[in-house]
């Protein structure tokens, strides 16, 4: 990716000081999905690595992963699996606890969702701490799912969620990069 787009796309991003809480920064997202031009381009950008290879499914994170993921699995020809807070899925589930920056939390997804040996890619708008990526890739895996790629519109390499799932064996994609929180 060239330095035009990502510039392009980190400028179709608003920053927000001081929330959730005080000497945080939020990347809101939601202005890059309002952009016909920088949505579009953010998501090709997401599919360009895959492009060509048989993706079975795109699991998307609550709640932005489902809009950048449903457009990725489209593209894809994939289907599309939602991961979701717990007790928000109406079928038999499993689920898996994972730390957030603040506590913890429980996810989970439907369990025949993914069929063991599927090549799932996780989706995103932004990783930060992992831990909801890190979560997902081991509720997937615990369910027989090959995670071949995690891909997120933004990284906030300061909190080292990416070097979190690398670790973890798991090939990681994003567009740009703000430091700090």
């Amino acid at each position: 990716m060239d330095k035009n787009t990502i510039s392009e796309l980190a400028a179709s991003i608003r920053s927000i000081p001081d929330y959730p809480k005080p000497g945080i920064i939020f990347r809101d997202i939601t202005t890059l999905l309002g952009n016909p031009r920088a949505f579009r381009r953010a998501v090709d950008e997401l599919v360009q690595p895959y492009a060509g290879t048989k993706i079975d499914k795109i699991a998307g994170m609550e709640a932005r992963g489902f809009i950048l993921g449903g457009a990725v699995a489209h593209q894809l020809s994939s289907g599309f699996v939602p991961i979701r807070k717990k007790g928000k899925l109406p079928h038999d589930t499993v689920r898996i606890a994972y730390s957030l920056e603040y506590g913890v939390d429980e996810m989970e997804m439907h369990r025949d969702a993914v069929q063991p040996g599927e090549k799932v890619i996780l989706v995103d708008d932004l990783i930060a701490t992992g831990g909801t990526a890190v979560g997902a890739t081991k509720l997937l895996r615990q369910i027989g799912a090959e995670v071949v790629g995690a891909c997120f519109v933004i990284d906030l390499p300061d909190l080292g969620g990416r070097r979190k799932l690398e670790e973890l064996g798991v090939v990681v994609h994003t567009l740009v990069e703000f430091s700090g929180h």
